[in-house]
């Protein structure tokens, strides 16, 4: 009970449905008690008619006899008695013991437990006459009468609470359909809603939605622009610093400076590529154009792995390219680059040396499929979500990086409405395979 008070307090659709409902029920009651006792009374006042009117085709006649064989008459149909009243009347055995103290006129009866609608008539050849009818026969006639006229609204009843429940889950399907759009949509995604088909009573509310999604494009927007400029005005000191440090090399010193020197440059070779990756992922969040042509995945790979060679041979990596055929996508060439660059030198800095990386494309008739496999250490299932966040890495890793890799294949994967997916590898006994699952 508890569960469903909390249901109707949080649901427009439920309070709707049910004061809806209860209205119905409220109308309907009193509509159908009105009908059936007016119903009721008439079937009485015409059964009041009746006698009435056989009082008065019988008064016609000058006298009246009761049959020959000494009964009372018997209207089988109508069930009504018809004897004579008054001193020395006969008649039969299924005549009611009426008195003749009784007036002209209909009364009520109550004789043998039994009540009887009478009507008392005087003829006007002398004598009176009775027309009875029993009121047990007359109710039962008048409650079926008043049934079968209460009984079609019993039937629409319930026929129209469940119209009403339908009608209004269809009238409210519109706001579940904005609630689906918005709900599927990711964090990039902050473009208005359209306002062409929203009800005008929920249109202030999708208005004022729309002016928060402005706000908070602005801010993002905002700081993706301080984050590229101070990127990129960040670069040229890092440049600076990297090239005094290799003149610096070249100078005559002891033994433990030439060490910390080497310490130095990875230290500033490592800012250098933050820079970049920082850079790499402002584009990516940046909204692209549209693109027009397609891509040659091989060509991507082939480029890819002529700039990351060098790492992988330094370290006697095997990279291979498993394609039978040649997969071309629509996109922008600099977005599938940045993913498999990134994919590849994650795999190359992670997969120990003399290991082995494989990359491949799987061509679905809706999806391309980039696969990067790797006999690196892995990621643990727990972690998976978590190296996807800008800057997270994996504890106990003794490599150096900035935590951005992933998250810009991320990135750019939902701008391109696809996904990243990783999982254990299936070729090696332990190490990382890496899905980008893009639609065509």
């Amino acid at each position: 009970m508890d569960g469903f008070k909390e249901r109707l307090k949080d649901s427009i659709q439920l309070r709707l449905s049910l004061w809806l409902s209860i209205a119905i029920l409220s109308v309907a009651i009193g509509a159908g008690s009105f009908s059936f006792v007016a119903a009721y009374e008439d079937a009485n006042e015409l059964q009041d008619g009746t006698l009435t009117q056989v009082a008065a085709f019988l008064g016609n006649q000058l006298t009246y006899a009761p049959p020959s064989d000494g009964s009372a008459e018997l209207d089988p149909e109508l069930r009504l008695i018809i004897q004579s009243v008054g001193d020395g009347a006969e008649n039969g055995s299924t005549a009611l013991p009426l008195s003749n103290t009784l007036k002209d006129g209909l009364q009520t009866v109550h004789l043998q437990d039994e009540s009887y609608r009478v009507l008392i008539r005087s003829l006007p050849g002398g004598g009176r006459i009775a027309i009875s009818q029993g009121t047990t026969v007359r109710n039962e006639i008048a409650r079926n009468s008043a049934l079968r006229t209460v009984l079609p609204i019993l039937i629409m009843v319930p026929i129209l609470l469940l119209l009403i429940g339908n009608l209004v889950r269809q009238l409210l399907k519109p706001v579940t359909r904005l609630a689906d759009e918005i709900d599927a949509r990711s964090e990039q995604e902050l473009h208005p809603i359209q306002q062409a088909h929203v009800p005008s009573e929920i249109r202030p509310f999708v208005i004022a939605i729309n002016r928060l999604l402005q706000r908070v494009s602005d801010s993002m927007q905002l700081q993706r622009r301080f984050l590229a400029d101070a990127s990129h005005e960040l670069r040229s000191p890092m440049a600076a610093l990297s090239l005094q440090a290799e003149m610096l090399s070249n100078v005559d010193m002891p033994d433990e400076a030439k060490k910390r020197l080497a310490r130095l440059r990875q230290g500033i070779d490592r800012g250098r590529n933050l820079l970049d990756q920082l850079l790499s992922l402002a584009r990516a969040q940046d909204a692209k154009a549209t693109p027009t042509k397609t891509i040659s995945v091989q060509q991507v790979y082939r480029g890819v792995l002529e700039d990351l060679m060098p790492l992988a041979e330094a370290k006697h990596i095997d990279v291979g390219v498993a394609i039978t055929s040649d997969v071309h996508l629509l996109a922008n060439e600099l977005d599938l680059v940045a993913i498999v660059k990134n994919l590849v030198d994650n795999a190359i800095r992670y997969t120990p040396d003399g290991g082995c990386i494989d990359l491949s494309v799987v061509d679905e008739p809706n999806h391309v499929i980039l696969e990067i496999e790797d006999s690196g250490v892995g990621i643990p299932e727990g972690e998976r979500e978590r190296v996807l966040d800008p800057f997270y890495r994996v504890l106990g890793s003794d490599q150096t990086g900035s935590g951005l890799g992933l998250s810009i294949v991320k990135t750019i994967a939902e701008r391109l409405q696809g996904r990243i997916e990783l999982s254990d590898s299936s070729q090696f006994p332990q190490g990382l395979k890496v899905r980008v699952v893009l639609e065509k």
